[in-house]
């Protein structure tokens, strides 16, 4: 059962939200912690009891992947908490950032080796990245205790599995030991009931509008004009599309106590490249602020690497970007991705100061119309490295099989030529007398195409397409997710 994908699944998470009004009602802080543990453990088992072929011959569960990968980052976390506590070992902390990493390099790179061999589970990425922050946390001094239930509901927190957002853990454990008042329960209805019915908006009316009649008939084709087209298209489906996952993940979360952080905030009116990572995929992208950028600008600046001190910002802008497109996945286009808003962000930099002692320009109205007008190009540009859309198979046109035909109509689905009843042909001007005339065969009735006349039939059609490929290969649902860096130090 994939999250959010369809209107089953929002069926199912009736029988979550309905319960969480009684420990939300009561005030009971152990009563609504023992429910986050218990709808998590439900909606594990619904989401994940699939049989995952790990290589040919050989099947798992998928919820054993995720139990088992949940009780290894636990044991990794609490080794490397207590080997902390007595003594500073940095090279202790290079193994535990290896071990957390270890499974998502699995999943990532052993399949280019082996593609026999498929491993992992939906949202092994984005789990990663909080095992990570925790492992950081622990290092920095600023996690000293790792309580087995806090840990695992922060882990595996089910709203927000799949595809984040990524919260933090000492943001989660504000939250988890929270004592909230019936006043606040009421409040955080408010804010789930607005971001659902704004995640039905954004991801089965408009993305799937957009998909439906702009993004699909323009998808195949070298002609540039048909490209530019599908770069804007896809911009904008992937944004309502993730913005829409977002809001749906953290309502839920606010009806179980768990304020998760925003993700979107207006990216399309950012004035600079900068601006705008912060308020695309905010959670990830400040997760590689503090983590990545800051810690490499901070090494580079304290052990002295470079002489020019602007050369360790650029080149953070550079390794950040680029790990951020290989998190995305193995294929080129990701790691150009990367690096590509790797040089915007070190280019806008340089600009900026730049631009600082010689004035050319200000921040008056058309200064700043032509900066957001700028930098929504340039976002589209990347997004369309991004889709893989200037892929050599992607840019050939679309194969027209001669043994079937494809209506035009974008309200009919294709219908192969070879169910479409032959034309009859003439009938001949002179019957030979003594031969009856032959019994005319009526033909074979042509199927009706299904009309797309309902938002839940496109996403439908959506989610089966979901199954399909593998969580972070597929291009339009990772989200569906492209996850960018925020540096604004």
């Amino acid at each position: 059962m994939i999250p959010y994908a369809n209107f089953l699944y929002f069926g199912v998470l009736l029988y979550i939200a309905v319960p969480s009004f009684v420990p939300g009602l009561a005030g009971r802080l152990r009563l609504s912690k023992f429910w986050i543990v218990a709808a998590t453990a439900i909606m594990l088992v619904l989401q994940y009891w699939t049989t995952a072929l790990v290589f040919p011959g050989a099947a798992v569960n998928e919820l054993a992947l995720v139990v088992g990968y949940a009780v290894t980052q636990f044991i990794v976390a609490r080794a490397f908490l207590a080997a902390r506590q007595r003594v500073k070992n940095r090279w202790m902390f290079y193994g535990a950032i290896a071990l957390a990493l270890l499974p998502l390099a699995v999943v990532k790179f052993v399949p280019l080796v082996s593609p026999e061999y498929i491993v992992g589970f939906i949202g092994i990425s984005y789990v990663t990245f909080r095992s990570l922050d925790v492992i950081f946390g622990v290092q920095d001094g600023m996690i000293g205790n790792l309580p087995p239930a806090q840990y695992l509901a922060f882990l595996l927190f089910f709203p927000t599995i799949s595809s984040g957002p990524i919260d933090r853990y000492r943001r989660f454990a504000q939250d988890w030991n929270h004592h909230r008042t019936r006043a606040e329960f009421w409040q955080d209805v408010d804010g789930a009931v607005h971001r659902i019915f704004k995640g039905f908006l954004y991801k089965f009316i408009l993305a799937a509008l957009i998909e439906q009649y702009w993004m699909n008939p323009v998808a195949h084709g070298a002609q540039i004009a048909g490209i530019a087209s599908y770069m804007y298209a896809y911009t904008f489906y992937l944004f309502f599309d993730f913005a829409g996952y977002s809001a749906f993940a953290i309502g839920v979360s606010y009806l179980l106590g768990i304020h998760s952080p925003e993700n979107f905030n207006r990216p399309f009116i950012a004035r600079n490249i900068r601006d705008f990572w912060d308020r695309w995929h905010i959670s990830l992208s400040w997760w590689f602020r503090d983590h990545v950028y800051t810690r490499f600008v901070y090494a580079a600046t304290k052990g002295k690497w470079f002489k020019n001190k602007y050369v360790a910002s650029y080149l953070g802008f550079f390794v950040s970007m680029g790990l951020m497109g290989l998190w995305h996945g193995t294929a080129w286009y990701y790691l150009v991705y990367g690096l590509y808003h790797g040089a915007l962000l070190a280019g806008h930099d340089g600009l900026a100061r730049w631009n600082k002692s010689r004035r050319l320009w200000g921040n008056g109205w058309l200064a700043q119309a032509g900066s957001i007008f700028v930098t929504f190009n340039l976002v589209c540009f990347g997004m369309l490295i991004f889709s893989g859309r200037l892929d050599a198979a992607a840019l050939a046109p679309a194969p027209l099989s001669a043994k079937a035909r494809v209506s035009v109509s974008p309200l009919r689905t294709p219908t192969p030529a070879s169910t479409v009843p032959a034309r009859p042909k003439a009938t001949p001007t002179r019957k030979p007398p003594a031969t009856p005339a032959p019994t005319k065969t009526p033909a074979a009735p042509q199927p009706r195409s299904e009309l797309p006349t309902s938002i839940q039939s496109v996403a439908w059609r959506a989610s089966e397409r979901w199954k399909l490929g593998a969580e972070d290969t597929n291009r339009r649902r990772d989200f569906v997710s492209p996850a960018f860096l925020c540096p604004v130090l």
